[in-house]
């Protein structure tokens, strides 16, 4: 999810021509084939293609070959790239999430950097802090970012809040159980949620980074700080984000986020607590920010913005005609009138914060203007912790929140999860 470039890259200076000579006679000059990439990506639902197709034209239109490969679901996707990487077949560039998912690629030589794009477009200064960390490794470039995703917006239903009394949105946690309460007196379902262990975590994340502050979130996520899993502190975050148990329906078990988003938006749930990308339900729906439903990019003024975001990366090669047409992928996605074609269709927001907002919707902006404020992002869990911790604490959390697991239990529990 990205920003900084000019409007428009000079087609000639990428696709040239070269001229032959028969016979000392000049011969008609002949074009150069333009550079064909291959992408594979899981972009693959009605508003995802459409975005990534603004990617391909942009490139189209500086006389590139697009060939897209589609592949749903991202553990699919990633699993089909790794398998072709080690098979000897790359495709030229490759979606992944800024996570730690592709560190061990890098690791293993397996990525060419993209140092150029990134010099040419101040990466450095232009992304988000969180995405910077991920895909600059040991000082290079290894991913080429196309937008930012914040996990924890809350998306809630006007015509729930005027129903139920509340007549702002809520700017604390103390505020926002007293609307959960209001809404369940209502008679409404005050927290759309669907039963998945992702969706949980989303749930603990946002207690974490609202309830437990920047400080503890960083500690324990981070630093994996033992000290900091069996605080007070963090004993207070598990508490509240069990509390939200309390305000979910009883049919939520195994709800996908969608079913949980169409709540909201028929005005039958208060409040659902989820990533940007639920923002296309509403659009799709005929919805429009602040008219029929309101978004919040967190609890409060300085509430921590938890941010991921897709990139494409692009296996190694020395074949020059791939590696130009990996430049010139990396140029298109990372520039910022690209960046934001996309997100506009994507939902999320361009990871390069000197694109213009003007064009974007009333939460996006929201969404660029905190994410400008070097003291708001931090990164979602995924850039912290490896896939198996990731996994572990997820583990944990779902179980914590489905049984009458003690929350002595469930610190001593992330804390072994997270030990190493």
């Amino acid at each position: 999810m990205l920003r900084g470039w000019p409007r428009a890259l000079c087609a000639g200076a990428i696709v040239g021509a070269i001229v032959g000579a028969a016979g000392g006679a000049a011969a008609a000059a002949a074009p150069q084939p333009g550079p064909r990439a291959e992408v594979i990506h899981w972009w693959t639902s009605g508003g995802e293609s459409a975005a990534v197709r603004q990617v391909a034209q942009a490139y189209r239109g500086l006389g590139g070959t697009w060939v897209d490969t589609a592949i749903a679901g991202g553990d699919q996707s990633r699993a089909v790239t790794l398998n072709r990487i080690i098979g000897g077949k790359p495709p030229t560039a490759a979606q992944f999430n800024t996570s730690r998912q592709f560190v061990d690629i890098i690791e293993e030589g397996l990525l060419n950097d993209v140092d150029d794009a990134a010099r040419r477009g101040a990466w450095e200064r232009t992304l988000p802090q969180p995405i910077v960390d991920v895909i600059k490794v040991h000082g290079h470039w290894y991913a080429a970012p196309v937008n930012v995703h914040m996990q924890t917006w809350l998306w809630y239903s006007k015509p729930a809040f005027a129903r139920a009394g509340i007549a702002r949105a809520p700017q604390s946690v103390e505020e926002l159980f007293a609307a959960l309460d209001k809404l369940k007196a209502a008679g409404l379902v005050p927290l759309a949620h669907g039963g998945q262990a992702w969706q949980d975590s989303i749930l603990f994340s946002l207690m974490l980074s609202n309830l437990g502050g920047r400080a503890l979130y960083l500690r324990v996520l981070r630093d994996r700080d033992q000290a900091a899993i069996r605080s007070n502190d963090f004993r207070r975050v598990l508490l509240a984000y069990k509390r939200l148990h309390g305000y979910v329906d009883p049919a939520a078990p195994g709800r996908n986020w969608n079913d949980a988003t169409a709540m909201v938006i028929g005005g039958r749930a208060g409040i659902q607590v989820m990533g940007d990308w639920a923002k296309g339900e509403f659009t799709a729906a005929g919805q429009q920010p602040e008219r029929d439903y309101g978004c919040l990019p967190g609890l409060g003024a300085a509430s921590p913005y938890l941010v991921q975001g897709d990139v494409l990366v692009f296996p190694r090669t020395a074949d020059p005609a791939v590696l130009r047409a990996q430049k010139l992928v990396a140029r298109v996605v990372a520039d910022p009138a690209v960046q934001l074609s996309f997100n506009r269709l994507k939902g999320s927001i361009p990871a390069r914060l000197d694109a213009d907002p003007a064009s974007l919707d009333a939460c996006a902006q929201k969404g660029m203007a905190i994410a400008r404020d070097r003291a708001r992002p931090l990164g979602v869990m995924e850039i912290y912790l490896t896939p198996d911790q990731n996994g572990a604490l997820q583990d944990v959390l779902t179980a914590y929140w489905n049984t009458d697991m003690p929350v002595e239990q469930a610190q001593n529990s992330i804390a072994s999860a997270l030990r190493y």
